[in-house]
């Protein structure tokens, strides 16, 4: 349990801007970009709190916080969190994390509305020290709620934002399941000059519990699916999750692969469909706007403010 004194930041609302403003983001039009990095070796498992999202889901403010209530996210994520928060103040107890590190979390477009809890429980865990990211946003939406794995490699996300070249960022998010998500943020930070160091989640639902994979899998990967990983998932086997890595080998073939991707776009659009979401292939994306939502980190605010 962290001892708060009166008036520390998460004892405050956060003076949220009174109309609220969010990414835009649209399905992508074409495949995500080649993922070539993807976690890095230290990054052998995600730091949480929770093995499956029963408790989570179970809070009486999930849903509200999935749907973009931001003061839900807040209630919720000081309940749920705080575990996480320890552990993340241990790290820079001990010099683990260091003191200029930045915590950033994927902020994407669910069915529903805006899911606030990753932003949320990146500025809850700022608090113990480093700074909070305002400048990165996912520009496509997967839709990765209810998928299987396959419509998930299916489904990457794009990114956009400026990185601090040489910052240390630590990738945060509600869930994990297969990876990708934040595997693709990692990348996504590599390849604009930043080294991403640690995850930090709710859920680890993972079934491995791992975020880089085996060598001996990769290796094995390569050598038998190397062109058809790159060419169907645009990603190269070396920067594969430790899950999809191992979901992947449990193939025969390269054409059991491909075939089994295609029926998953086709399950992907059906479940779309059924919750009224019709994707397009090729549809142009608009602008996007740029998520600015104000928290306060520490003694600071991060974000932009507004009157």
């Amino acid at each position: 349990m962290v001892n708060r004194a009166p008036g520390s930041a998460l004892d405050e609302e956060p003076k949220l801007p009174s109309k609220k403003e969010s990414l835009v983001g649209q399905v992508s039009p074409g495949p995500a970009p080649m993922r070539e990095f993807g976690f890095t070796p230290a990054m052998t498992h995600p730091l949480y709190v929770f093995r499956d999202d029963r408790e989570l889901k179970a809070h009486r403010l999930y849903a509200d916080a999935k749907k973009g209530d931001r003061i839900a996210a807040l209630d919720l994520v000081k309940d749920l969190g705080i575990p996480l928060l320890n552990d993340v103040a241990h790290l820079f107890l001990h010099g683990v994390l260091p003191n200029d590190c930045i915590f950033v979390a994927p902020h994407a477009r669910e069915v529903t509305g805006d899911n606030a809890i990753p932003q949320t429980l990146a500025a809850l865990l700022s608090i113990a020290g480093g700074q909070l990211d305002a400048e990165i946003v996912q520009t496509s939406k997967v839709y990765h709620t209810g998928a299987d794995p396959m419509e998930r490699l299916n489904r990457r996300p794009s990114f956009h934002g400026k990185i601090l070249r040489g910052g240390h960022y630590v990738l945060v998010d509600d869930v994990t399941t297969l990876g990708g998500t934040l595997c693709d943020l990692a990348d996504f930070i590599h390849r604009g000059g930043g080294i991403p160091i640690a995850a930090a989640v709710l859920v680890n639902a993972s079934r491995s519990g791992r975020l880089y994979p085996a060598q001996k899998t990769v290796a094995s990967l390569e050598a038998r699916y190397g062109n058809e990983i790159r060419e169907i998932f645009n990603i190269v086997p070396r920067a594969l999750t430790a899950d999809e890595a191992q979901y992947l080998i449990g193939f025969r073939t390269a054409e059991e692969i491909r075939g089994r991707s295609a029926q998953a776009k086709q399950k992907t659009d059906l479940r779309l469909r059924s919750k009224g979401v019709f994707v397009t292939e090729g549809v142009a994306e608009k602008r996007v706007i740029r998520h600015r939502t104000l928290f306060r980190s520490g003694f600071h605010w991060i974000g932009k403010k507004r009157s």
